[in-house]
């Protein structure tokens, strides 16, 4: 199965997502991946708000690359209106292609703080458990707070891919419920 991956920054595209979605059913899968900013690709010029254009842009694009299957990613980024136009893409009977898309809340970075049994396994230091990872105001700075104060010395980027094939998918489901748990639901969705 070919499947086209489409994201927003360089943490996802470097190891963790593809990590969590083979994790999630797909590790016979082959993943194509771009970022939802290639220039190349425009906005759809139909109906419906950014978001949902950019997302079904793709849906199309993934249909004239022969993609199986589109999986699309973004940061809420605090614009809740990000949420609805996603799950309108994701619903949209305009494209027959399998899809998964989803938007992480606040960000991709809060996925990497679900569970502390992985962060302390890749880190070598006993890390607490972390606030509700969803709520967490800036989760990219607190994975880097934690980096900065381990021993390790990796990048950012080798934290989260380390990080997401250590992580727990079911704690992450149960502490990341708004962003994580329906977009695995769409992905294990896509593998079956």
């Amino acid at each position: 199965m070919r499947v086209l991956v489409v994201a927003e920054g360089k943490h996802e595209l470097s190891g963790a997502l593809e990590s969590l979605l083979k994790r999630l059913g797909g590790d016979n899968a082959v993943f194509e991946f771009d970022r939802v900013s290639n220039k190349s690709i425009h906005a759809f010029h139909g109906k419906g708000k950014g978001y949902f254009k950019r997302a079904f842009r793709w849906l199309k694009e993934a249909e004239k690359k022969g993609a199986d299957a589109l999986i699309f990613l973004i940061d809420e980024d605090d614009k809740r209106e990000r949420i609805e136009q996603i799950q309108e893409a994701q619903d949209s009977l305009l494209s027959q292609l399998p899809r998964a898309m989803g938007v992480a809340i606040r960000m991709f970075d809060a996925w990497m703080l679900a569970d502390e049994k992985a962060l302390t396994e890749v880190l070598g230091d006993n890390i607490n458990r972390q606030s509700t990872p969803e709520t967490i105001r800036n989760p990219k700075q607190v994975c880097a707070k934690l980096l900065e104060d381990s021993q390790i010395q990796i990048s950012q980027s080798e934290m989260y891919a380390r990080v997401s094939c250590k992580i727990n998918i079911d704690i992450l489901c149960d502490r990341c419920q708004s962003g994580f748990k329906p977009f695995a639901t769409y992905v294990r969705n896509i593998f079956k």
